[in-house]
């Protein structure tokens, strides 16, 4: 277990994605809005809270046949795209108070993507070497 990831900035990050998520996921459950609100909202929970647990106990070291950053990197991204479309649609919707709470969620939640994005990414260079298993000769 790696106990100092939730103190980190991308630990801080991950943990506010998904309450922000679980929070908006309530907004829109308690309004009775549109079943794809609620739905993108619980899924963006989980899939955080997984990336979350993944990096908490250190399983990106274990399991590397694929390079999770990426992949990280990449649900934040596609996460951002559907969260701009189902929260402006929310905002300006706005059936109630609890979907355009929801929406603003939402679009708290799209900020929260991006910057995750852009911390993830300032992580990764392709430039760098990377560290060698075997020493040169």
């Amino acid at each position: 277990v790696d106990a100092a990831f939730p103190r980190s900035a991308r630990g801080a990050l991950k943990l506010a994605r998904v309450v922000v998520a679980f929070a908006a996921f309530v907004c829109f459950v308690a309004s009775r809005s549109h079943e794809a609100y609620a739905a993108l909202a619980v899924m963006e929970t989980v899939v955080t809270l997984l990336f979350f647990l993944l990096y908490l106990l250190k399983l990106d070291k274990k399991l590397s046949w694929l390079f999770w950053p990426l992949a990280d990197i990449f649900n934040s991204v596609i996460a951002a795209l559907f969260l701009l479309i189902v929260s402006l649609f929310a905002v300006i919707i706005k059936t109630n108070h609890g979907t355009l709470a929801g929406g603003v969620l939402g679009l708290v939640l799209l900020a929260l993507c991006v910057v995750d994005a852009v911390v993830l990414s300032q992580k990764i260079s392709i430039s760098r070497p990377r560290e060698r298993n075997a020493p040169a000769k």
